[in-house]
């Protein structure tokens, strides 16, 4: 017979990895880059934008579509990033063992 006890102090465990990850993955910071490197986002790990860095060089009013574009292009590479350390982590956490499709960390 399977140990309770046992299994409970397995799934506080599990939770304590859980939320220190969590923690862990909020402190750090993802930069997406665009347009070869003149537009870069920042982002956290709870996908919180923290800032933008734009090469003047590129900075024209006849290409506001061209930076506007840009922008929203390093923002979906840093999210990518992001989420990709995220689901690193819990992939480490249960020992390489993968979460069913279209189940992603945090739950």
């Amino acid at each position: 017979m399977v140990n309770m006890n046992h299994l409970m102090k397995q799934a506080q465990n599990m939770q304590k990895k859980m939320q220190e990850m969590q923690e862990k993955l909020a402190s750090e910071e993802f930069t997406g880059i665009s347009g070869g490197g003149t537009v870069e986002v920042t982002i956290n790990g709870k996908g919180e934008f923290k800032k933008v860095k734009i090469d003047p060089e590129i900075v024209s009013k006849d290409d506001v579509e061209v930076l506007e574009d840009l922008i929203v292009a390093s923002f979906n590479d840093a999210k990518r990033k992001s989420e990709e350390a995220s689901e690193g982590g819990m992939s480490d956490m249960l020992g390489g063992m993968k979460l069913p499709p279209g189940m992603k960390f945090p739950f």
